[in-house]
């Protein structure tokens, strides 16, 4: 087996300038992939963390308090939302009823009679008359960060004797501003229906991010699977047997992906502070919320390696049954129609769940109908290529066609990003509400709105950092594997020129019908949820979309073009 480990490090290093470019290629793609994935796993963790710091301003009736005897009641407990400057101000009215009662989390004691303790955003408020008039009293203290939302929430704790009319009656007001007084057992209290709606949103964001991402870590393991496989077919003809082909291919492709991983996670890191000043329902994030703890972060750093070291070594059935038709360069076998008829199958699961599906449901089938949808995509480009290969006109075209039928796969990871963010854009326009659905004067389903689009705004960034990315990185490394095909067209005669077009051409036709086609799939997923028409935000998200997507990827296959011109200068072309 150190044999084996041996032998892989040393073909790694011993690859010369291109393969060093082509494991580079792999470590970028790697290292987006894990800090994009990491955020994906924060999200939740910060919603979860923001719901339980949140949780004591819901007061939980004492005879329903987990572990407490029946009608056992400690405090008094009243929670009201007054506005200063048109901003909203919790206020949270108690009162003792039996001594040495646990304070609420970030308070070292709880107020007596005529005493306040403040958040540290409202303490700095606290000389204004405005404030002065809502809650007069003495501050005593301010609430520590584990008390509160996020770090300018406007809180503060009133204290009150048990007789006082604050700790006695009913909410006169709007229920959504504020909860009549309750008898508690303590002030753990629940996570409110608002804090829980916000972790549906935020499994969901997490499914539409992590997906791609997935879909992008994967397919970079098959980055230069070309050299790769010429490589190991090599071994295999020379008496490589098949275990030590994969324990090979495994080694290499587990040791640049955890480097690309460890990569990943510097620049996750170096992201945490603009990443904190995103703003939530109505404030932004304690740098601790952007940090999910050590298993976390070991978990991802783990498993994006195992996914790459999977995904190569599923791409060796060739190399290990046919080492000779890979050495030739045989065309591989058309995929098969199942293909088609398991997408058909996923999508006929979305009409029969609606509204009233949880969100693990929900994201469960979005997550399928992803899978779904990169499953059947290359055969969808296989198609597209012999239609344009039997359609062209061109040299161009016809080189363009020829490749896609060859190598379906290749030309989907290149799109393939592009087209799941599509299919995101898709259900997300159709999803995304108008301002005007607002109601007047409610601060938190205005709140809500203005959340949803700009979660909108972060998953499509998300999405398109990804499709770029890869539509960059797999361009660029489609370069490196027909490097000799390439050096010995241009030799035969062949213009750069019409080099680039077929493969411009290559990635835009596919492109077009594929990205149209994930978009239409986004808005079918989507179709169950919908309780309004798309708004015209809706149709300026799917716009964006449209004209993002197709400069981006022209935009990162431009960049590889100089690269495209190096290696047809090569007069004597040959492989690794």
């Amino acid at each position: 087996m150190s044999n084996l480990l041996e032998l892989s490090w040393r073909l790694l290093k011993g690859g010369g300038r291109r393969g060093l470019l082509g494991s580079s290629l792999m470590i970028a793609a790697v290292a987006v992939s894990t800090a994009l994935l990491i955020f994906a796993v924060v999200v939740n963790f910060a919603f979860d963390g923001r719901a339980e710091r949140g949780a004591w301003h819901n007061p939980v009736p004492a005879g329903n308090t987990a572990g407490a005897p029946a009608g056992t009641a400690r405090a008094v407990e009243a929670v009201r939302t007054e506005f200063v400057r048109g901003r909203p101000v919790t206020v949270v009215d108690v009162a003792v009823l039996v001594k040495d009662v646990p304070p609420p989390p970030g308070l070292s004691r709880l107020p007596g009679p005529g005493e306040l303790v403040m958040s540290p955003a409202l303490a700095a408020l606290a000389r204004e008359p405005a404030v002065g008039a809502l809650l007069p009293g003495k501050v005593v203290g301010t609430i520590g960060d584990e008390g509160l939302v996020h770090p300018g929430e406007l809180v503060a704790v009133a204290g009150h004797a048990p007789g006082d009319p604050a700790v006695n009656g009913e909410w006169k007001g709007d229920y959504r501003l504020g909860v009549s007084a309750t008898k508690v057992a303590g002030f753990e209290g629940r996570p409110t229906s608002s804090a829980n709606g916000y972790r549906a949103l935020a499994l969901l964001a997490s499914v539409f991010m992590v997906v791609p991402l997935l879909v992008f870590g994967g397919a970079a393991a098959r980055l230069t699977v070309a050299r790769r496989d010429q490589r190991l077919a090599s071994l295999r003809l020379v008496g490589a047997t098949p275990g030590q082909v994969v324990a090979m291919t495994v080694a290499e492709a587990f040791i640049t992906a955890f480097g690309g991983a460890v990569l990943g996670l510097v620049l996750y890191a170096v992201a945490i502070p603009p990443l904190s000043r995103v703003e939530i329902t109505g404030g932004t994030w304690f740098a601790s919320d952007m940090w999910p703890g050590v298993l976390p972060i070991a978990a991802v750093l783990v498993a994006v390696p195992l996914l790459v070291g999977l995904s190569a070594v599923v791409g060796l059935r060739r190399v290990v049954v046919s080492p000779l038709g890979v050495a030739r360069r045989e065309t591989p076998p058309a995929m098969r129609f199942v293909r088609v008829v398991v997408m058909l199958g996923t999508l006929a699961v979305v009409p029969t769940i609606g509204l009233g599906a949880g969100a693990g449901t929900i994201a469960v089938v979005l997550a399928l109908a992803f899978l779904a949808l990169n499953l059947v995509g290359p055969w969808v480009v296989g198609v597209i290529g012999r239609v344009t290969a039997r359609t062209a006109k061109g040299p161009g075209r016809l080189l363009a066609g020829r490749r896609l039928v060859d190598d379906p796969r290749s030309a989907w990871r290149t799109v393939s990003g592009v087209a799941l963010t599509g299919f995101v854009a898709g259900f997300i326009g159709l999803l995304t509400p108008s301002s005007s659905l607002a109601v007047k004067g409610d601060v938190a389903t205005a709140w809500l709105l203005q959340d949803i689009r700009t979660g909108t705004v972060i998953v499509l960034a998300v999405s398109f950092l990804v499709a770029i990315a890869s539509a960059g990185i797999t361009a660029a490394s489609s370069i490196l594997d027909r490097r000799q095909n390439y050096a010995l067209l241009r030799l035969a005669g062949t213009p750069l020129e019409v080099l680039d077009r077929a493969r411009r051409l290559e990635t835009l036709i596919p492109l077009t019908v594929m990205g149209g086609g994930s978009i239409a799939t986004g808005m079918f997923c989507a179709a169950p949820f919908a309780r309004f028409a798309m708004s015209s935000t809706g149709v300026l998200t799917l716009l964006g979309c449209v004209v993002a997507g197709f400069a981006g990827v022209i935009g990162a296959g431009a960049l590889s073009r100089p690269l495209l011109r190096s290696v047809t200068t090569d007069p004597a072309p040959r492989p690794d």
